[in-house]
């Protein structure tokens, strides 16, 4: 019988929500164009944000404009050299494993070979 926590458990993860600059910026001239009370909140509202959304992106647009709007998140790409290391070594294990292999095949056909030779009766 499988315990209560393993019936009830979900694995749905939430995954973290990327915006385009383009929607930002659409967004926030949405925002600006509001003039009504209760615009913005409707807005976001409609849209799934926050309002620290859009102070967030404001000030992005003040300090670098598209350039720190369209930048990028996560890891930055490794150098060319470190991505040719992990090819090469990569490659090597592969040559070592190929290597091993062969060595066996020559052991096994020798000894198949040696089984098969005639050898010479004794005379008597």
């Amino acid at each position: 019988m499988a315990s209560r926590a393993q019936e009830t458990e979900n694995e749905v993860r939430a995954s973290r929500r990327r915006f385009s600059a383009a929607y930002k910026l659409r967004i926030l001239a949405e925002a600006d164009a509001c003039t009504e009370p209760g615009a913005i909140g409707a807005l976001l509202r409609r849209e799934g944000l926050y309002s620290s959304h859009l102070a967030t992106w404001r000030a992005q647009r003040a300090a670098g404009a598209r350039a720190a709007l369209g930048q990028p998140r996560g890891r930055k790409p490794q150098p060319a050299l470190v991505r040719e290391n992990a090819r090469l070594r990569h490659e090597l294990a592969r040559a070592q494993e190929d290597l091993a292999q062969a060595r066996e095949v020559i052991a096994v056909q020798g000894t198949v070979s040696a089984l098969c030779v005639p050898r010479r009766r004794r005379a008597a």
